[in-house]
């Protein structure tokens, strides 16, 4: 992204039209893509220290289970299971949380935030859940949680399992609504449907949840302007404590890549990233106009006081993360790792008593830096004397470059230790991102 030399050093970067495919959004540093197999001693070897003092633990549990899969999903999912390999899962989960609770690295800490992501968590049955959870408390208890936050399909959402879901002790439920229009839902591969969304977010307040996010997607297969601004309006009427608003990225793993491969196209059936952008935009503005405060590049919140992400905030900010799952990714000791990325080969090695993590990196300190001021520019401000404080190096010198580039393209001001990000850069933020990678990482393969 650097600037050519018969360009004007403010010029800004000319955006990227098309939607093309692969990951397009920033969600941790080094890049995926690096985290190698040979580098999983240093995950054994992270495990078996003491804490830093002061660091959050938090749990992330993936549940892979999906009544069907999504044509933009790139998570690890599954349709075909039945409750004998849901089972096998859970227990599966169970005695890795176990093996994990037994190492130093856990010195006696109890969860900050807990975190069931998918797939679809809200998938399990009733029974399935309790059990789960059940076990779950009694290796980590969570009573001195922040925050439980758990992801739900609304068409898997009756009333006695939003009842059980509540009395497990989720505080925060997320549900993927992604568009409130039956015919975007299906030609994209959503299992629910718009009765399906409005019954389970009518019942969800009804049994007390506080905090309701609801998740959209901008650029869905044959989303349009008309569309989108009815969405938001129902979205608004809706009245959720917070709202997630992404765009539509086509990384490799996903159906829509795949049809794009094999019909020998380039470009992705999806809006451009400028209409993307462009009706995010809309939509924050117009979520503005009814009291709520953009938090993030991402997020809208009714009431920021009352309304926080505290599974995002900490993650963010480094704390250790006990993930446990299929291909689930985590962070212990200052060392990244994901697990095996397939069903059975998860559920074998965790069953003959090792943990099955399959590659991992351990970060340098300039990467940690690197890591941590590059998610935390999400938000779309920061404290520049925090990063001075915690890592010892003072982040103007260390990213002259690209904080003057970024000022320069009219994106960010600074006032002394403030900097701000306007509405413009947040929308693309993540491409903005890239200019504080370090070389080696620059232009590689993101996952």
């Amino acid at each position: 992204m650097s600037t050519p030399a018969s360009e004007s050093p403010t010029a800004k970067p000319a955006l990227e039209k098309q939607t093309t495919a692969g990951n397009y959004f920033v969600t941790n540093y080094p890049p995926y893509s690096f985290w190698k197999t040979d580098q999983v001693g240093k995950l054994l070897e992270a495990i078996d220290r003491p804490p830093e003092p002061g660091t959050p633990l938090g749990v992330y549990v993936h549940i892979p289970f999906c009544r069907k899969r999504c044509h933009f999903c790139y998570f690890k999912v599954y349709t075909d299971k039945d409750s004998s390999e849901i089972r096998a899962y859970t227990d599966a989960v169970r005695r890795e949380l176990e093996t994990y609770a037994s190492k130093p690295f856990i010195g006696g800490r109890k969860p900050n935030f807990v975190y069931f992501g998918g797939g679809t968590p809200s998938y399990l049955s009733v029974n399935q859940l309790k059990e789960l959870t059940d076990n779950m408390k009694a290796v980590l208890p969570w009573d001195e949680a922040e925050e439980v936050a758990f992801e739900a399909e609304p068409g898997t959402l009756t009333d006695h399992k939003l009842e059980a879901i509540r009395e497990i002790g989720v505080t925060r439920l997320s549900l993927g609504v992604e568009n409130l229009d039956d015919h975007i839902l299906e030609i994209n591969g959503r299992a629910h449907r718009s009765k399906e969304i409005i019954r389970a977010y009518e019942v969800a307040r009804k049994v007390g949840f506080e905090n309701i996010n609801i998740d959209l997607i901008s650029g869905m297969i044959e989303e349009t302007e008309e569309n989108w601004k009815e969405n938001i309006r129902k979205t608004v009427d809706m009245s959720p404590d917070c709202v997630t608003i992404y765009e539509m990225e086509i990384p490799y793993n996903t159906t829509i890549y795949q049809r794009m491969k094999a019909e020998g196209k380039l470009v992705a059936p999806v809006a451009d990233w400028d209409v993307k952008r462009r009706w995010v935009d809309y939509a924050y503005n117009e979520l503005e106009k009814a009291g709520y405060t953009i938090t993030s590049a991402t997020t809208a919140v009714k009431n920021p006081d009352r309304v926080k992400f505290i599974y995002r905030d900490r993650l963010w900010e480094g704390a250790d993360l006990l993930s446990a799952g299929v291909a689930s990714f985590g962070h212990i000791g200052g060392t990244h790792y994901q697990n095996y990325h397939e069903f059975d080969p998860y559920v074998e090695r965790v069953n003959r008593g090792e943990l099955p993590v399959y590659r991992a990196l351990t970060p340098t300190a300039d990467e940690r830096l690197i890591r941590e001021f590059i998610l935390l520019m999400k938000l779309g401000h920061l404290d520049l004397g925090y990063f001075t404080k915690k890592f010892g190096v003072d982040p103007k010198v260390r990213f002259a470059g690209p904080l003057q580039r970024l000022k320069d393209w009219g994106f960010i001001t600074i006032d002394g230790d403030k900097l701000l990000m306007n509405r413009e850069g947040l929308l693309q933020v993540d491409r903005l991102l890239h200019e504080f990678f370090l070389p080696e990482h620059q232009n590689k393969r993101y996952a």
